[in-house]
C-alpha cells in the first residue's frame, strides 16, 4: 500500500490538510495505494515555489534548461521497466503496450523540446531601408498543467517539457485515477537535480486542486487535455481572466475505407486504431465507413478479428486489451452498448462485460464491441464512448461519407485508406480534423501541430506550437 506524495519546492510533501483518497487497480479492483486530496493551499504553496523558482530558471540560457531536461529523459530510459509496470497497474493498459508506447513517448517529450528549444527562433521584417521589426519572446511565468488519465506520463510531460524548455515553471495535477507514474517523475526530478520550485505536482481531484489552477490570479496560462465538458467549465473561468488556454478535448473520430485501398493495410490498421488502449485514446478511430462494394468482407474479416482480441490481465504476454481505467467508466462505456442496441444497432461481436478467473475476477473489463446498423445522426454516432466500441457504417459516395465524417460536433482526428492520390488529398481537405492520418495511424512527427476543431479544442500542441503558446511575443520595432 503505496502512499504517493505532492512535488512542492523540490521535495515530496504531505496534502496540507491530510486527506487522502484511494487508488484502484483496475485490473484486480482493489485499492492499492492512497492519493493525496488537494487542495486550494496545496496549490498556494505549489504557486509560490514555483514564482520563487521562476526567474532564476527564466534566467537560465537555453542550453542551461536543455542540459536539465536531457538529465531527466535519461532517468526515464534508466527507469523504463519500473514506469512501465507502474503505468500499466495504474491505468489497467497491458504492460506491452506502456512498455513500448507511453514511457518511450515520455522520454522523447523531454528529450525534443530540449533540443527543440535550442533551435528556438523567431521573426524578423524589414521595412524597406527604413526600419526593422524583430519579434522578441520571453516565458510567460507559472503554467497550469492538467493531464488525462488515458497516456498518464505520456500526456503528463507532453504538456510540462515545453512549458520548462521555454522558462516558464509549472503547477501541474495529473489525473487522480492515474497518478503513480508523475509521482514516480517526482522523485527522478529531484535525482536529476532539477531546480527546487521549477516543476511542482499536486496530486487530487479536478473539482478541488484541479479548478484551484484554474481559478489561481498568478497562473496565467493552462494548458489542460480531458473531456469536452470539462474544458467548457475550464474555459468560463479562465477566459474572463485572460489567460492564455490550451485545451485538447475530445474525439469521435471517423476512420474511412475507399474500396481502392489496401485491403489487409485498412483492416490491420483499423483494428489497432479502434482498441489500442482499450480504445481510450481520444484518437482512436470510432466510426469505421467502409465503401460499399467491400463491405461485407471488410466487415466479416473485422469482427473475426475483433473476437480473437484477448481480453485479459494487462500483466501477462498474450493479453491485447486490458481493464478500463475505473469502474464508473466501465459503466458509462457499457451504458453506451445499451443505448446502441435501443437506438436499433445490431451487435456483431462483445456487448458485454467480460469476468476473469484468479486476480482479475473484479477488475473492470469489457470485450471489445463492434455495431452496425445506426444512422449517423443517433446518439451512439455522435457522443463520444471512449472505450473498446465501435460501430460499422456503409457508405457509397465520397460527398456522402464526408457529410457523415462531418457531422459530429468534434474535429479531432480522421483516417483515410485509400491508394488514389487525388482522392486522399481531395477527402484530407474536405474533413473538418486538426490531424488527418492517409493510409496510417498514430504516426506521430513530434514537429507538426497537434489539436483539434471544433468542440474538440482550441490552440494547437505539438512543436513550435508549443513553444509558442508557452512564451509571450513582442514586436520590437528599430528605426533604422
Amino acid at each position: 500500500m503505496e502512499t504517493i506524495r505532492n512535488y512542492i519546492g523540490g521535495k515530496l510533501v504531505e496534502p496540507a490538510a491530510g486527506q487522502y483518497l484511494d487508488n484502484v487497480n483496475p485490473a484486480t479492483g482493489e485499492v492499492y495505494g492512497q492519493i493525496p486530496d488537494s487542495d486550494a493551499t496545496d496549490i498556494e504553496a505549489a504557486t509560490k515555489a514555483a514564482k520563487e523558482a521562476f526567474a532564476s530558471w527564466s534566467s537560465l540560457s537555453n542550453e542551461e534548461r536543455s542540459k536539465h531536461l536531457l538529465a531527466v529523459a535519461d532517468l526515464i530510459d534508466q527507469n523504463h521497466e519500473k514506469l512501465a509496470m507502474a503505468e500499466s497497474v495504474d491505468n489497467g493498459k497491458p504492460l506491452k503496450l506502456a512498455g513500448r508506447v507511453d514511457i518511450p513517448r515520455a522520454s522523447a517529450n523531454f528529450r525534443f523540446f530540449a533540443t527543440a528549444i535550442v533551435h528556438f527562433s523567431s521573426e524578423s521584417h524589414m521595412m524597406g531601408d527604413e526600419a526593422i521589426n524583430y519579434t522578441q519572446r520571453s516565458p510567460v511565468g507559472v503554467a497550469g498543467c492538467i493531464s488525462p488519465w488515458n497516456l498518464p506520463l505520456y500526456l503528463f510531460t507532453w504538456k510540462i517539457a515545453p512549458a520548462l524548455a521555454a522558462g516558464n515553471t509549472v503547477v501541474a495535477k495529473p489525473s487522480e485515477l492515474t497518478p503513480m507514474t508523475a509521482y514516480l517523475l517526482s522523485a527522478l526530478c529531484i535525482e536529476a537535480g532539477l531546480p527546487a520550485g521549477v516543476l511542482n505536482i499536486v496530486h487530487g481531484l479536478g473539482t478541488k486542486a484541479g479548478q484551484a489552477i484554474v481559478e489561481h490570479p498568478e497562473i496565467p496560462m493552462i494548458s489542460f487535455t480531458g473531456g469536452t465538458n470539462t474544458g467548457k467549465s475550464i474555459a468560463a473561468t479562465a477566459a474572463p481572466m485572460f489567460k492564455k488556454l490550451s485545451l485538447e478535448l475530445g474525439g469521435k473520430n471517423p476512420n474511412i475505407i475507399f474500396a481502392d485501398c489496401d485491403f489487409d493495410l485498412a483492416l490491420k490498421t483499423s483494428i489497432h486504431s479502434s482498441f489500442s488502449n482499450q480504445g481510450e485514446i481520444c484518437l482512436c478511430g470510432s466510426r469505421i465507413y467502409v465503401e460499399r462494394p467491400i463491405y461485407e468482407k471488410f466487415k466479416e474479416e473485422f469482427v473475426a478479428r475483433t473476437k480473437a482480441l484477448t481480453v485479459g490481465d494487462p500483466l501477462e504476454d498474450g493479453t491485447k486489451v486490458g481493464a478500463l481505467v475505473s469502474k464508473g467508466h466501465m459503466e458509462k462505456v457499457l451504458s453506451y452498448i445499451d443505448l446502441a442496441k435501443e437506438e436499433g444497432g445490431t451487435i456483431l461481436a462483445g456487448g458485454e462485460q467480460v469476468k476473469l478467473n484468479g486476480r482479475c475476477n473484479n477488475g473492470f473489463y469489457v470485450a471489445p464491441t463492434v455495431v452496425e446498423g445506426l444512422d449517423h445522426t443517433c446518439r451512439t454516432n455522435q457522443e463520444e464512448v471512449f472505450g473498446p466500441f465501435v460501430t460499422l457504417t456503409p457508405f457509397d459516395s465520397e460527398d456522402e461519407v464526408i457529410e457523415y465524417a462531418n457531422s459530429t460536433n468534434y474535429g479531432l482526428s480522421a483516417t483515410v485508406y485509400t491508394e488514389n492520390l487525388k482522392r486522399a488529398h481531395t477527402v484530407a481537405a474536405r474533413l473538418k480534423s486538426g490531424i488527418v492520418w492517409i493510409n496510417c495511424w498514430l504516426l506521430r512527427d513530434l514537429r507538426t501541430p497537434f489539436g483539434g476543431m471544433k468542440q474538440s479544442g482550441v490552440g494547437r500542441e505539438g512543436g513550435l506550437e508549443a513553444l509558442r503558446f508557452f512564451t509571450e511575443p513582442k514586436n520590437v520595432c528599430v528605426k533604422i
